[in-house]
């Protein structure tokens, strides 16, 4: 797909999903934005990585969850390369936990970082996308804000209220041609897989009707598509990229 001339602002870009996504807008041609929380290291080799497909990219430390810190993020990028096309909202954070035993703090970071943060995002880059009539957001949910799991209330809410953000503003949007739409991943081969008890990943693969763990680029892929001109019709859609757990 070809973003040249475009922009992307990507939350979360510094390792695993977040890192193939500014990979494949790279690809495409679009200049890059990335933000991080901590990994400054990561983040730095992700954006030099962008740059060695021919892309303009640059690194920026960010808390989503800080409405000043959005604000400079969309602004340096606003700055650095004049606009900005796409948002992806993959920033999250897990702190896992059965209800009767969850902290208050966890709930309160989940859906700081996955929800406020999102909804934050989208707020700061709403009217400069409508003012040029042009705007693709992508917002990565999960399976598990489709179908919920044991142990992870606040993910799961976290990551269905994104869901039903991504419905309304794409109602909200559409008139000015910007569109609006979530992917949610299924169990994808990261760092947090890899270190699992060989018993427990052999269960999860039970689950999956392909039989296999998802690749983080194959969700960069689903996307990249939807933060395309080919998907300019599709606004208000959860693609679930899970290797058919969700059917």
């Amino acid at each position: 797909m070809n973003f040249t001339g475009k922009t992307a602002v990507v939350t979360g870009g510094s390792r695993g999903i977040g890192r193939a996504i500014c990979l494949e807008l790279a690809r495409g041609g679009a200049n890059v934005m990335l933000c991080y929380a901590g990994n400054e290291e990561a983040a730095l080799d992700t954006a030099a990585a962008c740059e060695a497909l021919g892309a303009k990219a640059a690194a920026m430390r960010c808390d989503v969850s800080k409405t000043d810190e959005v604000k400079a993020l969309v602004d340096a990028a606003l700055q650095q390369f004049g606009a900005v096309h796409i948002l992806v909202n993959n920033a999250g954070i897990t702190r896992d936990g059965l209800l009767m035993t969850m902290k208050e703090d966890a709930w309160d970071q989940v859906l700081d970082t996955n929800l406020k943060g999102a909804f934050l995002t989208m707020k700061a880059v709403a009217r400069t996308m409508m003012k040029q009539r042009y705007g693709r957001i992508v917002n990565l949910s999960s399976v598990v804000g489709l179908h919920g799991n044991a142990g992870q209330v606040n993910y799961a809410a976290s990551k269905a209220g994104v869901i039903g953000m991504t419905k309304s503003l794409a109602k909200e949007l559409a008139s000015r041609g910007v569109t609006v739409n979530a992917v949610a991943p299924g169990f994808i081969d990261t760092d947090m897989t890899a270190a699992l008890p060989q018993a427990a990943r052999d269960a999860l693969l039970s689950t999956i009707p392909t039989q296999r763990l998802g690749a983080a680029e194959e969700v960069a892929q689903a996307v990249a598509f939807l933060a395309s001109d080919q998907a300019a019709y599709i606004t208000g859609q959860v693609l679930a990229v899970d290797g058919g757990m969700s059917m």
